[in-house]
């Protein structure tokens, strides 16, 4: 319990900790790996994806490994508090959910494909964890740049879900909505398993097979 209410209840706007008008650390400006930059402007033709799936330490890795991908950077997406810091996150009090911001080049790689290892790489039907990482800011969710990105991930889910119930798993439960705000992590998190390679990753999926060409026509 923290601060008089369980991890895995999000709270309120009203309720969320007030945050500040910048960032509170220098956000780096490079891939680690990539050697690309991890903040805008980005070239023309590239597209933004952002995905929530547990940790994202590990979570990062599985997409920057990925043929297409320009850049990607972990930070914090879905709540409140602006500005927030790794630390405020952890109280669950900011209402942000531990996120992926992926950069890719869709003549390359289709939005379809980054979804298919976001469905692979976690369990979306856990509620407010992924495994041992217990809380909000572990909950499963997808922030969508487009109305086209918004009916893909529709379509991907109900399609994913025909898969987990024939295998005998319960009901999805990632949060699909546009995306808002995106805040940059601090530097120590970004490429985190590229700086420590045998760094806590929590990353497991269901083991069920997510099918290609998820997005409706």
């Amino acid at each position: 319990m923290l601060f008089g209410r369980t991890k895995s209840k999000l709270i309120a706007p009203d309720e969320a900790l007030a945050g500040r008008d910048r960032p509170a650390f220098a956000i780096p400006t490079t891939h680690a790996v990539l050697g690309t930059p991890i903040q805008p402007p980005f070239p023309a033709g590239i597209e933004r994806a952002e995905f929530a799936l547990g940790c994202f330490w590990g979570a990062e890795r599985a997409f920057w490994k990925l043929s297409g991908v320009h850049t990607t950077a972990v930070g914090y997406s879905g709540g409140f508090t602006p500005n927030p810091t790794y630390a405020e996150t952890c109280t669950n009090k900011t209402g942000h959910a531990e996120t992926v911001l992926v950069v890719f080049d869709p003549q390359t790689l289709s939005y379809e494909d980054l979804l298919k290892v976001f469905w692979e790489a976690h369990d979306p039907t856990q509620v407010m964890r992924q495994g041992n990482d217990v809380g909000t800011t572990y909950r499963s969710a997808i922030y969508t740049h487009s109305d086209a990105q918004l009916q893909a991930a529709g379509a991907a889910r109900t399609m994913y879900q025909e898969r987990l119930t024939a295998a005998h798993h319960g009901d999805i439960a990632t949060e699909i909505k546009p995306a808002g705000e995106f805040y940059y992590a601090e530097e120590d998190h970004q490429q985190y398993l590229h700086k420590v390679p045998n760094g806590y990753c929590s990353m497991s999926g269901t083991g069920v097979s997510c099918p290609i060409g998820l997005a409706a026509a």
